[in-house]
C-alpha cells in the first residue's frame, strides 16, 4: 500500500489552502508517513492520521474536483485450475466492484468448460445473466445497469462463486 503514501504527499503538502514547504509539515505527520512506509504502523493507523488532519482542517481538500473517468468495461478471469475443488483457482477478482453501466466480461482461462449463472442470495439460479458453456478462451459479457450486489456461480463447479458489486 505504499502507493497511498505517494498519493497523499501532494495533499499533505497542500496545507491551509496554500502550497507549503516541507518544513511546515508537522514532524509527527512526517514520522507517521515514514513509519507506515517502513511497515511499523498499520494502514488503519495511517488512515486515522490523515482523517484527523482533514477533520481538523490541517489538510484542506478543495471541494472542486475534476470528474474521474468511469470504467465502462471490466473483466473477471476464470483461472486455470478453477475446476478443482481443492485448488485455489477462484474467480479473479472474487468481488468485482464497478460503476453502473459497466460491461463485465468473464474470460475462461481454465482447461475445462465453465458457465456463469446468476443466483440469488440463497443460491437459487435466477434469469438475470446466464452464459452458455464457456470453453477455454471463450468470453461472456453482461452490462450492469442497476446498483446492487450480484451473485453468480458455475453450475458445473458449484463451489466456485463470485460477486459483482455495482455502485
Amino acid at each position: 500500500m505504499n502507493y497511498l503514501i505517494f498519493a497523499l504527499i501532494p495533499i499533505v503538502l497542500f496545507i491551509g489552502g496554500t502550497s507549503a514547504f516541507a518544513e511546515s509539515v508537522p514532524e509527527w505527520v512526517k514520522n507517521t508517513a515514514l513509519w507506515y512506509g517502513e511497515g511499523i504502523i498499520s494502514e488503519g493507523e495511517f488512515i486515522n492520521m490523515i482523517k484527523f488532519l482533514i477533520e481538523n482542517k490541517v489538510i484542506v481538500i478543495d471541494s472542486v474536483m475534476e470528474p474521474v473517468p468511469q470504467a465502462v468495461n471490466a473483466q473477471v478471469v476464470i483461472p486455470n485450475g478453477n475446476f478443482d475443488v481443492t485448488g485455489a483457482g477462484f474467480y479473479s477478482p472474487l468481488n468485482l466492484e464497478i460503476s453502473v453501466g459497466t460491461i463485465v466480461t468473464w474470460v475462461n482461462d481454465d482447461s475445462v468448460p465453465h458457465n456463469i449463472q446468476s443466483i440469488d442470495t440463497n443460491g437459487k439460479v435466477i434469469q438475470l445473466f446466464n452464459s452458455p458453456p464457456l470453453n477455454t478462451g471463450d468470453r461472456f459479457e453482461f452490462a450492469f445497469d442497476e446498483k446492487g450486489v450480484y451473485n453468480y456461480y458455475c453450475s458445473f463447479h458449484p463451489w466456485r462463486v463470485g460477486l459483482v458489486t455495482v455502485n
